[in-house]
């Protein structure tokens, strides 16, 4: 054997000793590891951290009043597009989710990392089969490196999972908060936080498909009616502490495969874009949501950087009909096509881009050429 392949067996048998803790990087932190482990180490990116942008601001969309203003509306549809096309990621305010919705899916989060690790560990699993997983790292055994994260898999819709096969600890949300207005009607969603947060969130992503079809010229409800909304997994990730937050990262650059994204991050930030080949930071927003659009809608990429501090939390919501056996065949818009705007790439399923995506996750851009015409 070679020192290279004595190498990867190496590397490869850290991976099965870690996986096998079952508590993940929350696990190594609660251990007091002051090192990182090798297989968590990265190749430093380009551009780099230090290059990060202040002279790029996030866009931030005021959805306020939309229903009502036909001249709001439009302005709105308008900047929606005008940001997913530019980089790809906006942020949206005033997007009528109760504050205390997004306060209490981030406790919850918050509430299942820090459960008792025997507990925690009853979730851990790699059955894709299952409706629900937790683990660190779906790519574990394929990545060059992994990812300083930890993460809970639900998939929402097409069927919604029993809200009892949920966590409990993520389910309840607290009665005892001082919240203004608060009645009796809130007691169902106060049992099943994970599901009224999906809920709110795809009625949300149902509006925001309107003014993107309506920004692009068409329908309303033309992105709604292909199925753009009617599928919903959503990722509920933990960033812990790092003792050498410069040799790895939170979440590796990449392009999200959906149709649209929600994230929901607390406080600690961390999220970077990149856009016109800078890192631009997403400070966190109070009650704001972010979005990441999907080529002339970009798919914007992003990481995560890695900090000293946390544990930092956050709830990754992707639409998407790659969860079903869909045989649809989604393409270039034809309402859009004309002699000086023609197709770039042919017409494939959700499943067969799927399929081209998972083989080539380290390169952001291969995917997309392999359907160019």
């Amino acid at each position: 054997m070679n020192s290279k392949e004595q190498n990867y067996d190496e590397l490869m048998s850290e991976r099965k000793a870690f996986d096998e803790t079952k508590l993940g990087v929350k696990g190594l932190v609660d251990a007091g590891i002051t090192k990182v482990p090798r297989i968590f180490i990265s190749e430093p990116q380009e551009p780099s951290s230090a290059s990060a942008s202040a002279s790029i601001t996030v866009p931030t969309i005021d959805l306020d009043s939309i229903e009502k203003e036909p001249v709001l509306r439009r302005s709105a549809a308008e900047r929606v597009v005008e940001a997913s096309a530019r980089c790809g990621f906006f942020q949206v305010v005033n997007h009528g989710i109760p504050v205390l919705v997004l306060e209490e899916m981030l406790r919850g989060v918050r509430l299942f990392y820090e459960q008792d690790p025997e507990v925690r560990k009853q979730w851990y699993t790699r059955d894709e089969s299952s409706k629900m997983m937790y683990h660190s790292n779906y790519d574990l055994f394929t990545a060059p490196a992994a990812n300083w994260r930890d993460t809970v898999y639900l998939t929402i819709a097409p069927k919604a999972p029993n809200p009892d096969d949920l966590p409990p600890v993520c389910r309840s949300l607290s009665l005892s908060l001082d919240f203004d207005g608060f009645d009796p009607q809130f007691s169902r969603w106060c049992r099943d936080i994970m599901i009224e947060y999906a809920d709110q969130i795809t009625k949300l992503v149902r509006v925001l498909f309107e003014l993107l079809s309506e920004g692009l010229n068409l329908e309303p409800e033309y992105l709604n009616k292909i199925g753009c909304s009617d599928g919903l997994f959503i990722l509920y990730h933990c960033y812990p502490a790092c003792p050498e937050p410069e040799l790895t990262l939170g979440a590796k650059m990449h392009t999200d495969i959906n149709f649209l994204t929600v994230l929901l991050q607390d406080n600690l930030g961390g999220l970077q874009f990149l856009c016109d080949h800078q890192w631009v930071d997403i400070p966190p927003v109070p009650g704001a949501l972010v979005l990441i659009s999907n080529d002339k809608l970009k798919a914007g990429p992003h990481r995560v950087v890695a900090s000293r501090h946390g544990p930092r939390v956050s709830v990754a919501s992707f639409f998407t009909t790659g969860l079903n056996s869909s045989s649809v065949i989604y393409g270039p818009i034809k309402e859009l096509l004309n002699d000086d705007n023609p197709p770039k790439y042919r017409d494939t399923t959700v499943a067969e881009y799927s399929r081209h995506f998972n083989t080539k996750r380290d390169n952001i851009t291969a995917t997309l050429k392999d359907f160019l015409l």
